[in-house]
């Protein structure tokens, strides 16, 4: 009975899942430029394993469920898998293992054209916080080819990399346009991406920074474009903590691992671009930042393990994050 109760409880997951990895594979990341490997790798491995039941879940549904499918990726947390395997991909290569890296690049850059037309042919006015996965999943993209940019000394796949930021740049604007804004007192947990989404650009801007491909001007502007990016996502990371102690949303809900996630994305961008930057305090306000998510992993992780829904089947799982379509 309870390994039909788990199956049934893990085909049932909706897009939004995706956070979680998202959530550890950060935090695998951020960990790992403190020092803390062992902690760094057990994070890393909870990240592969959620990836590995996602991705097949993703598969078998294209296979065998067209029409779920199809529904699901019209909404924007079917971007997580982007986003997901591009941080997964990124953690691998700081590891060395830039060959499964690649693969990973390789596989998010050819999903992410059609679920992302997907996501904004049905995008309305007031979206929820999930509306900044366009951002996300685009800026993910630019941080993996910046990485394996360097680790492999390319200068085109900088290029392609600056070009991935400036569109999650525009996306970001875009997507701000659409946000409703009643969500930062109001959201059950995606509402954080609205400054995760900047923590991420600014990771992607710090390093392209870091490349020597760029100097003179193009450095100092992308010099610029992190810092205003890292400043404006610390603002919202003020705004949200401040609305979260004012109108305290204490229940489980799924979204809560696209908080979790924001937490340790503006942890990470400070801990990495302090050097490219020449900010030397944003590594301190990094690792302060940094025990900040990882606790909220833990209470996210504690919450879901308490309430007793995910343990039966068509329950938790089944579970809207948000509309599926607008018509």
């Amino acid at each position: 009975m309870a390994g039909r109760e788990v199956c049934s409880w893990w085909a049932g997951l909706p897009p939004a899942a995706g956070g979680a990895v998202m959530a550890a594979g950060i935090l695998s990341v951020g960990l790992q430029l403190t020092g803390r490997t062992g902690a760094s790798l057990a994070a890393l491995a909870i990240a592969c394993v959620l990836w590995l039941l996602l991705a097949a879940d993703f598969a078998i549904r294209l296979a065998a469920d067209r029409g779920r499918f199809r529904a699901e990726a019209d909404t924007p947390a079917a971007l997580t898998a982007v986003a997901a395997t591009t941080v997964l991909g990124t953690r691998l290569s700081q590891l060395g293992l830039q060959g499964l890296a690649t693969g990973l690049l390789v596989l998010a850059a050819l999903i992410w054209p059609g679920l992302l037309c997907a996501v904004m042919r049905h995008w309305h006015h007031r979206m929820p916080g999930a509306a900044f996965l366009v951002c996300v999943a685009t800026q993910g993209l630019a941080v993996l080819a910046a990485t394996l940019a360097a680790a492999y000394r390319l200068d085109w796949l900088d290029r392609a990399a600056l070009a991935c930021f400036c569109l999650g740049a525009l996306l970001y604007l875009v997507a701000l346009r659409h946000f409703d804004l009643r969500e930062v007192f109001g959201g059950a947990g995606d509402h954080w991406v609205a400054g995760g989404a900047l923590s991420i650009t600014a990771l992607a801007g710090a390093k392209l920074t870091a490349a020597p491909l760029w100097t003179g001007a193009a450095h100092t502007a992308l010099r610029t474009a992190t810092l205003v990016s890292l400043a404006v996502s610390l603002g919202w990371y003020a705004v949200l903590l401040a609305a979260e102690v004012r109108s305290p949303r204490t229940h489980y809900d799924i979204r809560r691992w696209s908080t979790v996630f924001p937490l340790g994305m503006t942890a990470t961008t400070c801990l990495y671009a302090a050097a490219p930057t020449g900010v030397p305090w944003l590594h301190p306000l990094g690792g302060v930042l940094l025990w900040i998510s990882v606790a909220a992993w833990l209470l996210t992780f504690v919450a879901w393990a308490a309430q007793p829904s995910w343990r039966r089947p068509g329950t938790l799982s089944r579970v809207r994050a948000w509309p599926t379509r607008s018509r």
